[in-house]
C-alpha cells in the first residue's frame, strides 16, 4: 500500500512533470531529424482554434507546427539552463509589483506576518498546481508534435 501512496505522489510531483516534459522535448528533438519539413504545415483543425483561445501556452503567432517545434524547444532550454535574459527583467517587475502592493497595503499587526505566512503557502499551492498544468499540456503538445512529425515522413507506426 505504501508504494502506491508513494508512485501516485511521485506522479503529480512537479519534478516529474518537468521530467516528463524535457524527455518529451528530447524525444521530439531526436525525431525531428529535419526540422525546416515542419515549416508551413498547419496544425490540426482544433488546434488553430485552440491557438487563438485564452489561456494557450504557445504564442498565437506560432500557427505552424516549426513555431510549436522551436517553441518547445526554447521552452526546454529556459527549464534546463534558466533565462538570464528574462530573468533580470522579471525580477525588475516583480520588485516594482511588490513595492506598489507595499505602498497600498496598511501596516497592520503582529496577525499579519502569520496570514502573510497562510497566503503564500496558498500562492506556492496555486502557481504549483498551474505549473505542473502548463507542463502537461507543454508535454502533450510535444509528444503530439512528434506523432505528426513521423505522419509527415511516413513512419508514423515506427518507435511505437
Amino acid at each position: 500500500m505504501m508504494q502506491m501512496v508513494e508512485s501516485y505522489t511521485q506522479k503529480n510531483s512537479l519534478l516529474n512533470a518537468m521530467n516528463s516534459f524535457i524527455g518529451a522535448v528530447n524525444n521530439m528533438d531526436q525525431t525531428v531529424m529535419v526540422p525546416s519539413l515542419l515549416r508551413d504545415v498547419p496544425l490540426e483543425h482544433e488546434r488553430e482554434q485552440e491557438v487563438s483561445s485564452p489561456g494557450n501556452y504557445l504564442r498565437d503567432a506560432e500557427v505552424d507546427m516549426f513555431g510549436y517545434y522551436t517553441q518547445l524547444k526554447a521552452i526546454r532550454n529556459d527549464m534546463q539552463w534558466g533565462a538570464l535574459g528574462r530573468a533580470d527583467e522579471l525580477r525588475r517587475k516583480e520588485k516594482e509589483s511588490l513595492q506598489a502592493q507595499e505602498a497600498t497595503t496598511p501596516r497592520g499587526n503582529d496577525n499579519e506576518a502569520s496570514s502573510e505566512e497562510v497566503d503564500l503557502e496558498q500562492l506556492f499551492r496555486f502557481h504549483l498546481k498551474g505549473l505542473h498544468g502548463v507542463l502537461s499540456k507543454l508535454t502533450h503538445q510535444a509528444n503530439d508534435l512528434t506523432h505528426r512529425y513521423k505522419q509527415e515522413i511516413g513512419i508514423a507506426g515506427w518507435g511505437q
